[in-house]
Parts: C-alpha cells; sequence; structure tokens
C-alpha cells in the first residue's frame, strides 16, 4: 500500500537537512581559507557554532510534519537573516568590499528551500527575495556576482516549490486511485457473492413465475426487476446520471438504460446520444410513461429502440399487447385518462416533436417518439 498523503514530501525534507549541512562544511572551509582576513574571527568560530546547532534543530523539527508550520518557518529565516546582519561586524566591510563572502554563503538557501516545500512556489519566492534582499545589504559592494547568487536563490524557491506542489498533487490522485481499486475489488468481490445467491434465486423466481396470473405472475415481475437493479448496482451504473457542465448535455442511453429490466429490453447506438438536459430528460420521462402503459394494458414486456438520426432523436417503445382499438385513445382522454395525451404526447409537443403511433387490435404497440436535436 503507498503512503498516506504527505508521504512523498518526506524524502524532499530529508535531502533540505542534507543539503544544510552539506552547505554548512562548504561554510567552515571558506572560514578557515579566509580567517585572517575576518575583522573578528573568534566571533566567526561562535556563528559557525550557532549555524551548526541551527542546522540539528531545523532536521529534527522538518522531520515532523505538525513542527512544518508558520512558527518554525519563521524561526528559520529569522535565524538566517541573524546571520546575514552580523556578517559585516564578524567579517568586516573592508573584507567584504574586497570580495570576502558572506557567513552564510549557500546555508542561506536551507530556508528557501524549507518555504518551497511546505508552501510552494510563491512561498519560495518570498523567502528567496527576503534574504536576497538581506545578502546584498550585507555586502559593501553589489557585483555581477552577487545578483547572479540572487538570482539563483530565488529560481531554486520557484522550481522546487512547483516540483515539491506536483509531488503532492500527484500523491493525492494515487492515493484516490488506490481508494477507487480497492472499492472496485470490493464490489467485485460481493458481486461474485450476489450472483452465486441472490441473482440465481431472483432468476429462478423470474423463470418460474413468469406465466403465471394473478399474486404470483406479479411477484415473478417483481424479482426480475429487481434483478436487473441489483445488477446494475454491482456494475456500478450511475442510477441519476449528471449532466456534462461544459455542454449542459446527457447522454440519453444512460438515462433510458435504467428501464432495463427483465422484461424491458433497451436497444441503444454504441456511441454516447447527447442531448440538451431538459430535453433528454423529458425525452426519458415520456419513454417512462409509455412503459407504464404497456405494464397496464399489455403483458408488461416491451422492447425500447434508440435511434440516433443526425438532427432528429427517435425512441421506440414496442410491445406485444392486445393492441389499440380504434377511437381508443380518444375515449380515453375524454374519461380524464391523459397518459397518452399529456405525459406523452404534451412532453414531445412541448419539445417540438412528434408522436407516432402504429398499433392494430391483436398486433401489439409501437409508440415512436420523435424530438429534434437543438445545438444545446
Amino acid at each position: 500500500m503507498p503512503s498516506p498523503p504527505g508521504g512523498l514530501e518526506v524524502p524532499l525534507w530529508r535531502s533540505i537537512a542534507v543539503f544544510r549541512f552539506a552547505a554548512l562544511g562548504y561554510v567552515c572551509l571558506l572560514v578557515l581559507r579566509d580567517a585572517d582576513r575576518y575583522a573578528h574571527p573568534l566571533a566567526a568560530g561562535a556563528v559557525l557554532l550557532a549555524m551548526l546547532a541551527w542546522s540539528g534543530a531545523t532536521a529534527a523539527g522538518y522531520a515532523r510534519p505538525a513542527n512544518r508550520r508558520w512558527p518554525l518557518l519563521l524561526a528559520d529565516l529569522g535565524v538566517v537573516l541573524v546571520v546575514l546582519a552580523v556578517s559585516p561586524w564578524v567579517v568586516g566591510r573592508p573584507a567584504l568590499a574586497a570580495g570576502v563572502p558572506t557567513l552564510a554563503v549557500v546555508w542561506l538557501a536551507g530556508p528557501v528551500l524549507a518555504w518551497a516545500v511546505s508552501g510552494g512556489r510563491r512561498r519560495g519566492a518570498v523567502a528567496a527575495l527576503a534574504l536576497g534582499a538581506a545578502d546584498l545589504a550585507s555586502r559593501g559592494r553589489i557585483g555581477p556576482s552577487s545578483l547572479t547568487g540572487v538570482i539563483l536563490l530565488l529560481l531554486a524557491g520557484v522550481i522546487v516549490g512547483h516540483v515539491a506542489r506536483l509531488a503532492v498533487t500527484a500523491e493525492e490522485r494515487l492515493h484516490r486511485a488506490v481508494q477507487l481499486e480497492a472499492a472496485t475489488r470490493e464490489r467485485e468481490r460481493l458481486a461474485r457473492g450476489i450472483h452465486d445467491s441472490v441473482l440465481q434465486v431472483l432468476a429462478l423466481v423470474q423463470r418460474r413465475g413468469a406465466h403465471l396470473d394473478g399474486e404470483a405472475g406479479e411477484l415473478a415481475r417483481l424479482a426480475g426487476e429487481q434483478e436487473a437493479a441489483l445488477r446494475a448496482l454491482i456494475a456500478g451504473v450511475d442510477p441519476a446520471p449528471a449532466a456534462d457542465e461544459a455542454t449542459g448535455t446527457l447522454d440519453l442511453r444512460a438515462l433510458l438504460g435504467r428501464y432495463a429490466s427483465a422484461t424491458v429490453s433497451v436497444s441503444a447506438p454504441a456511441t454516447p446520444v447527447p442531448l440538451p438536459a431538459p430535453v433528454a430528460r423529458e425525452l426519458a420521462a415520456a419513454t417512462a410513461a409509455a412503459l407504464d402503459n404497456v405494464r397496464r394494458h399489455a403483458d408488461g414486456r416491451a422492447w425500447v429502440l434508440v435511434e440516433d438520426e443526425g438532427e432528429t432523436v427517435t425512441v421506440s417503445v414496442r410491445d406485444a399487447g392486445p393492441g389499440i382499438g380504434e377511437g381508443r385513445l380518444v375515449e380515453a382522454a375524454r374519461q380524464g385518462r391523459l397518459g397518452m395525451s399529456q405525459s406523452i404526447r404534451g412532453r414531445i409537443a412541448d419539445l417540438g416533436g412528434e408522436v407516432r403511433i402504429v398499433s392494430a387490435p391483436g398486433e401489439g404497440t409501437e409508440v415512436e417518439l420523435v424530438v429534434p436535436r437543438e445545438d444545446g
């Protein structure tokens, strides 16, 4: 298992600790080389001891995530600023003007790296500018080499901060991917168990009772619907697909796929059928009303076909029921039964489409819902 979020930053903090001690070793070599030119050589030794102690303190402090906050970050920056402030007195203005480096030299990059790892490139740039300005102020003469040092310090803060943020982002994505994989494996394990027990029982009940009448037939139908719903659940099908935020469209296949069951077969193109979200939902609601009519007046078995014809989209709902007699729809509307006239025709008419009904007694019914495709 990968480390929890924040684990990839540990090598970065360890690298900063190693850099501090390596930079301090380089400072010691420079102090030994230029000690005879210092105004106060003994004070330089004391400053080196303080730098060594602070390097150890920061290595131990940054090793704990709880300590990587403003108090330690500001203290780290302040210690380096103090070292830069005492450099003119310890080294002497004449020696600094002659080109002798300050006591901090590259050791001053430690806080810049720490700020960059903790807060990204902006925080690293702020620390680099602050220490660069203090370094320039401590020198008696500002030359091209000192300006180059400030620029390199700024680049280090920006680049290291950027890399640190990329590492954090990558680790968060990896953590989410591992969680998703674990959830998928658990769902697959549960699916195997459900398939071997619950789904087989529901399928058996549906098959045995499909041709029975009364409550037994109704129980078989419900068992078939629950089997289909359970299969969709363990397959990870979203019961309520969301609209695409960029285009405001919905894939009609996802909406109509929810109606598939043991008695309802849904056939759709292999590619998405995008429609403006309100149009797709109204078309799906009209399809649901047509399927409800099949359950009420036929045997409940229906076939749904989705056709994407470019400028229009057609949804056909066909059943093998007794069919619709001549004048039956007009009579139903007069009786106040408005399923066909309002739930289906009204919805499709509002979308600028049309409803075509092909039916004959004893030959079943086919309802075609045709809507124009509008630019979302």
